[in-house]
């Protein structure tokens, strides 16, 4: 399918620039000085990134032969027209406005910094750790020493993607959409340890996973170390996921609720620590709003970005983690954003060349290792928090026993008095705590020692 010349320039259909909140200054140059000359929110707004972490990109990016000077743009508007772009998710014209550069210019530089991206993506993305269970894990009560050799969570979402009529059955999802899947290990700190991006829309989350798994570039899951995943996957060694037919999300349980057995309990805490995956993609798609519609660009570089765009976040986490939009989904509960598709399943990175689908298979005895662990996990979390609860729980439940055995009291010791009621029958049917609950409402001898 040949493209139309507004294709070819990043721009589909008729686009209608934003109205920019300043007044148009006389070139590009010279905005890009205001901005970098100006406040240091103001380049927070427009690059997406603070000045001081700007300009070491650009300086990066230099130093290793990436970008260059030109006699018209300095690498730092070449930058700035990139991060402009897929920080307001502007198309070609738009940007042709402000700069006042030809659509040719601006598509040129912004496909220029996008490979000078790509180029030195990985060394923004760090594999786990393996000995020193994360902070965050570690410095809550809540998940340490349970999920001690857990060393992040894994996730998979949709991005909208723009293929051409011939393309597009493969990448239609199951929501009739047209996606790619994009795949992501994420720590707990905000930060991608791996990204997947380009699988087709239909494509399932197995398959993907499988893809992570195997390709020459795989997902590294450290010895004796695993993965935190949700119910679109199973339970296997290096990942663990919650129980089925379980009740998952907290926001599924009322206020006030207590989960009712272990395996609720489990599924809460590990809901509650892969929230990270929700927390990264979120601030992901709050710096970066090209992700939420698909750009009109070839599909090769549609997933480029997806991948630069992880880069560049895991970069400015690593120069500036207090930035304000990290800042924002620090916390558990974060604000929502409207995507522009209904949350599905996983996803995939794809490089330029097909990778064949190989299974990762496990022995059965494996899977039951796996299995194992998680009972394990659960059991533990359980029997601390029932030792937890019960000073506070049991004196309101003992509470509102007294008063419904009150006034039963005195059948229930002529009861045992006369033998009716014998040992074997109290302890199938009266617990000693209501033995004890009687002592206190008598004055008669213990009756806790008539059964010892």
């Amino acid at each position: 399918m040949e493209s139309s010349d507004d294709e070819k320039d990043g721009t589909y259909g008729k686009y209608v620039p934003r109205e920019p909140s300043h007044n148009l200054v006389s070139n590009g140059a010279k905005f890009v000085d205001e901005v970098l000359n100006g406040q240091n929110e103001r380049c927070l707004e427009h690059f997406r990134m603070d000045k001081h972490v700007f300009y070491k990109l650009c300086d990066i990016l230099q130093a290793k032969g990436l970008l260059r000077h030109t006699n018209r743009i300095k690498i730092e508007e070449q930058l700035a027209i990139f991060m402009f772009i897929i920080g307001h998710n502007l198309r070609t014209r738009a940007v042709q406005e402000l700069f006042r550069y030809s659509g040719e210019t601006i598509s040129r530089h912004f496909n220029n910094v996008l490979n000078a991206i790509m180029a030195i993506s990985l060394d923004f993305f760090q594999p786990p750790g393996s000995n020193v269970p994360p902070p965050e894990i570690l410095e809550d009560p809540r998940f340490y020493p349970y999920f001690k050799d857990c060393v992040g969570a894994i996730d998979g979402i949709h991005i909208p993607v723009m293929v051409g009529v011939d393309e597009q059955g493969p990448f239609r999802n199951t929501n009739g959409q047209l996606s790619q899947i994009v795949l992501a290990a994420c720590s707990f700190d905000l930060k991608f340890h791996y990204v997947l991006a380009g699988w087709e829309g239909s494509a399932s989350d197995l398959q993907v996973l499988n893809s992570a798994l195997t390709r020459r570039n795989k997902l590294h899951v450290p010895e004796g170390k695993y993965y935190l995943v949700d119910q679109k996957y199973m339970n296997m060694p290096g990942f663990v996921a919650p129980y089925h037919d379980i009740t998952y999300h907290s926001k599924e349980y009322p206020g006030g609720y207590h989960p009712q057995d272990a395996k609720e309990l489990f599924n809460l805490r590990h809901s509650l620590l892969r929230n990270a995956t929700e927390r990264t993609f979120g601030a992901l798609k709050a710096r970066f709003p090209i992700l939420l519609s698909a750009p009109p660009y070839p599909l090769q570089t549609q997933v480029k970005l997806v991948v630069a765009t992880c880069a560049i976040h895991n970069y400015i986490r690593r120069e500036n983690p207090d930035d304000w939009f990290f800042r924002l989904y620090e916390q558990d509960h974060v604000p929502h954003m409207e995507d522009s598709l209904p949350q599905l399943e996983a996803e995939q990175l794809t490089a330029n060349i097909e990778t064949p689908i190989v299974d990762v298979a496990f022995e059965t005895e494996e899977l039951e290792i796996a299995s194992q662990l998680r009972d394990s996990i659960a059991a533990e979390i359980w029997s601390d928090y029932i030792n937890d609860i019960s000073p506070m729980i049991l004196p309101t439940y003992f509470k509102s026993i007294r008063i419904q055995l009150s006034n039963e009291t005195p059948n229930i010791i002529s009861k045992i008095n006369s033998g009716w009621l014998n040992s074997d029958e109290m302890c199938g049917g009266v617990s000693f705590a209501v033995l004890y609950l009687l002592d206190s409402l008598t004055s008669s001898a213990s009756l806790v020692s008539h059964f010892s």
